[in-house]
């Protein structure tokens, strides 16, 4: 046995290690969470219950305005909540929040009260270039925000976790600008939301292998959907969602990336294609529920199998 253990450190010492990473044997397994919008038709026991249902390991809940807490009631509503969730045996691996900077209303009670549940991650809300407007002086504006934040997340051992978005506008599409916003900031406390669906729209072949490498140390959380593209009713070509596994979304060779990472934040999956409302965050659904259990059973199935089939 020794003997075997030391062979194993010797072949991790050598070029065998960009093969091995030393910290896969160490590596948990990677909880996959439901994000709450598309459950926003269930409120309390029946939204843990339809959680557990589909088969989720977690949620990711909405704590923003006009979801599952209602930030200005955070200390009253999310406590009770995260206590039936965590009853029926999911975690609740992370909040969503329309937290900006440190200057958003409610952005303290909103740490405080998740750290003292123990959750650590949350999802921020992104920026917005403007027109007209040096990069170099939006870069430093947003820095300088961010790093107001770090320092709120420090104090209560919160991590935030910035969504990547596509689209004209948004800062984090390209994943490069935030690699110069975030620089010199806490990657325990400043990190980035990584949405393959959205990575792959801005670049949809080499650039989202390029926006996932970027994220170095600051990789906190993955996002996971699929699209294809497709003409809208104007004929203009746009990025059209779809079940996982039937769009232009590498799962398998993403999956195998994050294999070879030190990842071990929350993943995400999200329904973003029509599902009778719950893609919305609609609270009632012209679906059955039984319609849109199947449906997501089917996507978090493929999600597992690419995870799967990379050893995660």
């Amino acid at each position: 046995m020794r003997e075997s253990l030391v062979s194993r450190r010797a072949l991790l010492a050598g070029g065998a290690a960009f093969l091995i990473p030393s910290y896969a044997a160490a590596r948990t397994k990677l909880k996959v969470a439901i994000f709450s919008k598309h459950l926003q038709f269930l409120q309390g026991e029946d939204l843990a219950k339809g959680a557990v249902e589909i088969g989720f390991d977690a949620i990711d809940l909405t704590v923003r305005k006009g979801g599952h807490v209602e930030p200005a009631n955070v200390a009253r509503d999310l406590p009770p909540l995260a206590g039936i969730i965590r009853k029926h045996g999911l975690e609740v691996s992370m909040v969503t929040t329309d937290i900006g900077d440190a200057e958003t209303p409610y952005a303290e009670d909103v740490l405080k009260t998740a750290s003292a549940l123990g959750i650590r991650h949350y999802r921020s809300g992104g920026f917005k270039w403007a027109d007209g407007v040096p990069l170099e002086t939006q870069i430093e504006g947003f820095r300088t925000r961010l790093a107001k934040l770090t320092a709120l997340n420090q104090r209560y051992g919160m991590c935030a976790m910035y969504h990547t978005h596509s689209g004209v506008g948004q800062v984090g599409a390209s994943i490069w600008d935030l690699h110069e916003i975030m620089r010199g900031l806490d990657p325990k406390a400043m990190g980035i939301n990584y949405d393959v669906g959205h990575a792959t729209i801005e670049g949809g072949l080499g650039g989202w292998i390029a926006s996932f490498r970027i994220c170095g140390s600051h990789l906190r959380g993955i996002a996971v959907k699929d699209f294809v593209w497709a003409k809208d009713a104007k004929g203009s070509w746009r990025e059209r969602w779809c079940p996982i596994g039937e769009g232009m979304v590498k799962l398998d060779q993403f999956f195998k990336m994050v294999a070879a990472s030190d990842f071990d934040g929350p993943v995400q999956v999200h329904f973003e294609y029509p599902l009778g409302g719950a893609n919305n965050g609609s609270r009632s659904i012209t679906m059955t529920r039984e319609e849109v259990f199947a449906q997501m059973k089917k996507d978090l199935a493929r999600t597992r199998a690419s995870m799967a089939q990379a050893g995660l």
